[in-house]
């Protein structure tokens, strides 16, 4: 039997034969008699046009993420009492707690596309009975899913098998571990004991109230409970700044304090292993402090008022890397690398620094020293035909080429005038001079002077001068020029000496007859980094070439060692049977040079499978400095995408786009560039991916520049992006379902679950693998899912009771597929979490660990989600 479905329009109507009992496919996608299309067609389109959507999906959720990084990057000056100044000092921090900023907007830009699938469903069946499955309900479950089971796997293999990685922040993953088990069992409570089939107001309302309690409690955890808080809390703080602390002597820029807890994100910057090089070799440096000390140590001494014998607490120049924004930036380049992104290129090598000017500080290092001239004890007042020099110290750039020093001779002799007190008149004192004649010297005197080696030794730093000095009757001032001599190479500051003697005539020696020079260097010796944060090994030629620049200054001769370490990749003096042959040098830079390269021989016949090593830069010569990009990741084998990642996390800050710059990038082809800087030609694959993301560039390039109005306008804007394509894709998995037969709970679970959760599996397994911690990898799962059942669920669940209650209707939730999918997903993320914690336990992390034991852990992960999948699809066929 046949039914015959007659639907209307403007022009005319279609007839429409269906089996009886059956409805045709309805949406509002439907082009007129789509329905009388062939199934396997149509199929193939909604399935093509589903992928298409996830893309741009992806595309809006990556600017939506930027947004919210520029929103959650705003500050706000706070001041406190410095005990050592005895001033109080203003310092910036951040207005968004990194933890509050992770479980809200945050965790709204990861977990966006599921949370409006599920609130833009529930908008469009406001009316309905609730008696079919709601595909956004089954998206959120299969995408916790696939998130805590296959991302886990996926990151436990892909770390080598010659370490373990563990979550640092292990508390707050335990506390939202523990959230997103009870979000879970709540569900099954509300829809199987409590109320069945149905959701009552409040207890809408109570899921959505899990929200702050579980922002709360990773605050509370995040600040240790305010316990340490309270204990070192002063009545001298002003402001919020109370959590550091401070040392009696020198304070470790960048280390030694414990990093802020953070419920998504690991402490890292790019490649947190190379950073804990370079705090290892700052650390290693701060013995040195009193024996050399640099200028610009010297001149934060001089500026805060610091006795040269005691180090003065020094303030963090560099704020470190918010945690909450490492997951956001592995996220962002997975998306740029995977879509044909153009890279961003270096800054220019001659960039200067955002500092003070270099010349502005000598200028306040030299009128400090002068200054100090004040505490000396007052000079002699019988200095009458005595020679002496202006000044009993001198300063003088290196670069000045010459000094110049005033000798005088005193001929008047001081005036002997007496005051008495005269009369009292109107309660008032007058003193009376009584005025003495002055007595002058006349006659040609002479003084020999002479310079003599302190630190700084003749023809090196100055050029030896002696001489004779000759004042006639009427000369009280005469100057000794002196020869600097500037070398161009960066060395301490350094002394030498002026004496006078033999003075002839009527004439003898006063005080000072001794000066000392101080030469002060001001040559830029530069700041030395990699140029790239990983580099990959050409097995063709056998070779790994890492190029070092230097930038900001270019004086002098300097020197920088460098050594390979192992990572994964092993090396020795001997290449054979290893990956690569251990390096270590020293590279010598002229003056004016700006770059060398370092030559590692690579194994030809090493295994393609992906293995690294890190290639660090330590012990530049004096005044010298190492640059942010202290190591580099060298890589042998490997694959496409996770370079293209490493190379696009080098860029720490993106320079503000205008419209302008939006659509240029937009219509740009991606490329790489080699290890000179130079571009290469996109490869076909790059033309692949932007043919295919064209539109979706094009689209969103109209949405503002993310710091525009503090990126409030892109927020908005992106957002009611995603939102459009989440519906269209809910109308796509809906028809796709009714063309192919495949059950909403099952679609859900799978097709769309797989598609929103693609972005987060590039970053996941790039974080696993670059960052020292496994925090960025999985450790944002757990608060992840708890987010989308709380917000999620709970959103759409308030939205559509507050809606009935004004009905006067009940909301009814089908739970025939969804209490089972519920309670088998539970058991198996217990069953996870569990392994987790047994792996930190057994091999000392969660992820890596030794070649079987991890791929056992990983292939159990993968079992469990395949069962999960299975089970639940049996289901929703009624097979049991």
């Amino acid at each position: 039997m046949t039914d015959i479905v007659y639907t209307n329009f403007s022009r005319g109507f279609v007839i429409e034969y269906v089996k009886s009992g059956e409805t045709p496919c309805s949406s509002w996608l439907l082009l007129p008699a789509e329905n009388l299309w062939p199934e396997w067609l149509r199929g193939t389109l909604y399935l093509l046009a589903m992928v298409y959507f996830f893309i741009g999906i992806a595309i809006g959720s990556d600017v939506f993420m930027c947004s919210i990084e520029v929103i959650t990057s705003k500050k706000r000056t706070v001041v406190k009492w410095d005990e050592e100044k005895g001033e109080r000092v203003e310092r910036e921090v951040l207005v968004w707690n990194e933890t509050v900023a992770n479980l809200t907007l945050m965790a709204l830009g990861s977990s966006a596309p599921e949370i409006l699938l599920s609130v833009g469903e529930t908008l469009q069946r406001l009316d309905g009975d609730g008696t079919e499955d709601a595909l956004g309900t089954f998206t959120i479950i299969g995408s916790a899913a696939f998130n805590l089971l296959i991302i886990t796997a996926i990151c436990i293999v892909s770390v080598p098998s010659s370490e373990a990685k563990k979550i640092r922040e292990f508390g707050v993953f335990l506390i939202t571990a523990a959230w997103s088990m009870w979000a879970y069992v709540w569900m099954l409570v509300v829809l199987r004991w409590i109320t069945p089939g149905e959701i009552t107001m409040w207890e809408a309302w109570v899921t959505l109230g899990y929200m702050p309690l579980l922002v709360f409690s990773a605050y509370a955890q995040d600040s240790g409970w305010w316990c340490h808080r309270l204990c070192r809390r002063s009545p001298s703080t002003v402001g919020v700044d109370v959590q550091e602390g401070s040392q009696a002597n020198v304070r470790i820029v960048n280390g030694g304090a414990r990093p802020r807890a953070s419920v998504f994100h690991g402490p890292s910057k790019e490649l947190a292993t190379l950073e804990a090089e370079k705090q290892y070799a700052s650390s290693s440096n701060l013995k040195n402090i009193q024996e050399e000390k640099s200028n610009d140590m010297y001149l934060r001494d001089l500026e805060s008022g610091t006795h040269l014998g005691r180090p003065k607490v020094i303030a963090p120049v560099e704020e470190k890397q918010s945690f909450a924004r490492a997951r956001n930036r592995f996220r962002h380049a997975a998306v740029r690398s995977m879509l044909g992104g153009k890279k961003k290129s270096l800054p220019p090598l001659n960039q200067k620094s955002t500092g003070p000017p270099r010349m502005a500080a000598l200028v306040d290092k030299v009128r400090a020293m002068q200054n100090a001239n004040a505490d000396l004890p007052p000079a002699n007042d019988d200095l009458c035909g005595k020679f002496t020099f202006a000044s009993p110290s001198y300063s003088v750039f290196e670069s000045a080429g010459t000094l110049d020093i005033d000798v005088l001779f005193h001929r008047r002799k001081p005036s002997k005038s007496k005051l008495r007190v005269s009369d009292v008149q109107n309660g008032n004192l007058d003193l009376v001079d009584d005025g003495g004649e002055e007595d002058l010297i006349t006659g040609v005197v002479t003084v020999d002077f002479e310079t003599r080696d302190g630190s700084a030794k003749r023809d090196t730093e100055y050029k030896f001068t002696q001489g004779k000095l000759v004042f006639k009757d009427t000369e009280w001032k005469k100057s000794i020029s002196i020869p600097i001599v500037n070398d161009n190479q960066y060395e301490s500051d350094m002394d030498f000496y002026v004496i006078l003697k033999n003075a002839t005539g009527d004439s003898g020696l006063g005080d000072p007859s001794v000066c000392r020079v101080t030469i002060i260097d001001d040559d830029e010796p530069g700041e030395f980094s990699f140029e790239d944060a990983s580099y990959h090994a050409d097995l063709t030629k056998g070779c790994l070439v890492a190029k070092v620049v230097r930038s900001k200054g270019s004086d002098g001769i300097v020197t920088i060692q460098y050594t390979t370490i192992d990572g994964s990749g092993k090396g020795s003096d001997s290449i054979e049977d290893f990956d690569y042959k251990s390096t270590s040098g020293t590279l010598c830079f002229k003056h004016g040079e700006m770059s060398q390269q370092i030559v590692v021989d690579i194994n030809k016949n090493s295994s393609k499978k992906l293995k690294n090593f890190v290639i660090t830069l330590r012990n530049p010569s004096l005044g010298a400095k190492i640059g942010d990009h202290s190591a580099c990741v060298a890589t042998i084998g490997g694959d496409f995408v996770q370079d293209r990642i490493a190379n696009i996390l080098e860029d720490d800050e993106e320079e503000d786009e205008t419209y302008g710059d939006q659509f240029r990038n937009a219509m740009t082809v991606g490329g790489d560039k080699d290890e000179d800087g130079n571009d290469i030609p996109p490869s076909n694959l790059d033309y692949v991916l932007h043919f295919l993301t064209f539109l979706w560039k094009i689209v969103f390039a109209f949405i503002p520049p993310k710091k525009t109005l503090s990126g409030y306008p892109a927020f908005v804007l992106s957002l009611a992006f995603i939102a459009g394509c989440t519906a269209v894709v809910e109308q796509l998995g809906h028809l796709l379902g009714c063309v192919v037969g495949l059950k909403t709970s099952v679609s859900g679970i799978t097709i769309v679950a797989l598609g929103t959760s693609l972005p987060d599996t590039f970053a996941s397994r790039t974080a696993a693998v670059q960052d020292q911690y496994a925090d960025a990898s999985i450790g944002n799962i757990t608060g992840s899912n708890s987010v989308n059942v709380f917000l999620g669920l709970g959103l759409p669940w308030v939205i559509n009771v507050m809606y009935k209650y004004f009905k006067n209707k009940k909301l009814y939730v089908a739970t025939n597929n969804l209490d089972l999918s519920v309670t088998v997903f539970t058991s198996a993320g217990a069953v996870c979490i569990i392994l987790l914690i047994l792996r930190r336990k057994i091999v000392g992390g969660e992820l890596g660990g030794p070649r079987v034991f991890k791929w056992f852990c990983a292939v159990f992960l993968v079992f469990l989600w395949i069962s999960y999948v299975i089970i639940c699809s049996l289901r929703a066929y009624s097979i049991f």
